[in-house]
């Protein structure tokens, strides 16, 4: 008797143990995004092609959509993905409101067809900010963000909380 008891608690806590942990919470369902962002510039990229994709994962996440077009090739590129590094509130409030596209420029891939839809880039790396739909809304020379040999954080910030979307 004593060993049924024993195996009737083991069965009653072990059931509904194991099921629920098997049951699937549909608010935790994770949504696939439609575009990753990419940490360096990558001549093999379809540009055209990511911003087709960031303007589907900005609509879906309620973001705008920022293009940093560069290169590997160029030192203030990198100089700029520093300052992000080094600042993380600045780089998880870029990631946050926007959806970030890097879109190459070098010899391999001058990316010149997508580049035609913006105004002319007169250095680099340079920042244009799409509306959730793909259309621009500002184009910015990064030159403007420059303090020293680097970028200022608080000036960068600044600027991605003029053009966020405000919720």
């Amino acid at each position: 008797m004593k060993k049924l008891t024993l195996l009737f608690l083991f069965i009653t806590l072990l059931i509904p143990f194991n099921l629920s942990s098997q049951t699937t919470d549909k608010r935790s369902t994770i949504v696939k995004p439609f575009f990753i962002p990419l940490e360096k510039f990558d001549p093999s990229r379809d540009a055209a092609k990511d911003i087709d994709l960031a303007v589907l994962e900005a609509k879906r996440t309620n973001r705008r959509i920022l293009l940093d077009v560069g290169g590997e090739w160029c030192i203030w590129c990198h100089r700029l993905d520093t300052m992000f590094i080094k600042n993380p509130k600045v780089d998880k409030y870029l990631h946050d409101h926007f959806v970030v596209v890097k879109v190459n420029v070098s010899k391999e891939n001058k990316n010149e067809k997508v580049l035609s839809r913006y105004p002319k880039i007169p250095g680099y790396p340079h920042i244009f900010v799409l509306e959730k739909d793909g259309t621009l809304l500002v184009s910015k020379s990064s030159g403007d963000f420059e303090k020293g040999k680097g970028h200022d954080p608080k000036i960068v910030l600044a600027f991605l909380e003029k053009w966020a979307i405000k919720s």
